[in-house]
């Protein structure tokens, strides 16, 4: 208890799956949360959820893509708490489309909540967190960021691109100084609201998750808490000789 005690996070795509568990586990390890979705019913539950459970957090409507939520957001966090240490960009989508079936519109549309959403996060982030010189700065990919898919070409490029750009932040606030670390975290397929949409209606789910569970060796697919602990891990100090790392969490998917 208490790897993150004393710290505070904020977490984008909060109100369901990977950030909703990620908000949970912080708060549990001693984090004040700032909860973030476009969702606010959900994402007002999971801030009550966090208070009845004994924990601290408040909650904060934000679109990824409008760079003047982020100002807004980065600015309440600061004068609530004063500071900001953890920020987890985890909002995103899922898009199923090959290069020729992909509209230029839903391939603008995918790159700006995944793509431009954290690097957006990513700039604010630092900006808060230099003054204090410390700070751990999380990017959600994939392993959809490592490996391609022919139906998946605007969400490989979107996830392609976290990976690298967060190589890119890390290098740079290395090299100033900042004593901020930027990771990114490569999920597998996890049992979340966004994979149980990809799976079609209830008639055909079961069909199409054993699909899913096959194309991970381990034999079964992941659970929020496994991206949120690894996520924990990369938020404490335990990882402070990290940055500039991918850390893949996928059940064996890319080892094959």
């Amino acid at each position: 208890m208490g790897r993150v005690s004393g710290k505070t996070a904020l977490v984008t795509g909060a109100a369901l799956g990977i950030g909703k568990a990620t908000a949970q586990l912080l708060a549990r390890e001693g984090a004040r949360v700032v909860v973030s979705d476009m969702k606010v019913a959900e994402g007002q539950a999971t801030v009550a959820e966090i208070k009845a459970a004994g924990g601290e957090a408040i909650f904060t409507e934000l679109n990824v893509t409008r760079e003047e939520d982020w100002q807004r957001v980065i600015a309440e966090v600061l004068q609530v708490y004063g500071q900001l240490d953890i920020t987890v960009n985890n909002a995103g989508i899922a898009y199923t489309g090959t290069v020729e079936s992909t509209s230029l519109a839903d391939w603008r549309r995918v790159q700006s909540i995944n793509l431009d959403g954290v690097f957006l996060g990513t700039k604010y982030a630092v900006e808060a967190m230099k003054p204090h010189k410390r700070g751990s700065i999380i990017n959600l990919s994939s392993i959809e960021g490592l490996i391609g898919d022919p139906t998946l070409a605007a969400y490989n490029a979107s996830k392609g691109g976290v990976r690298i750009f967060t190589k890119s932040a890390a290098l740079h606030c290395a090299k100033s100084g900042y004593n901020i670390r930027v990771n990114s975290v490569h999920p597998g397929y996890i049992w979340t609201p966004m994979v149980q949409g990809l799976t079609g209606g209830t008639a055909d789910q079961v069909a199409a998750r054993q699909k899913l569970v096959d194309l991970h060796p381990i034999g079964h697919l992941g659970e929020p808490d496994d991206i949120a602990y690894g996520i924990l891990f990369l938020a404490s100090d335990e990882s402070k000789f990290m940055t500039g790392s991918e850390l893949v969490i996928d059940g064996g998917y890319t080892a094959q």
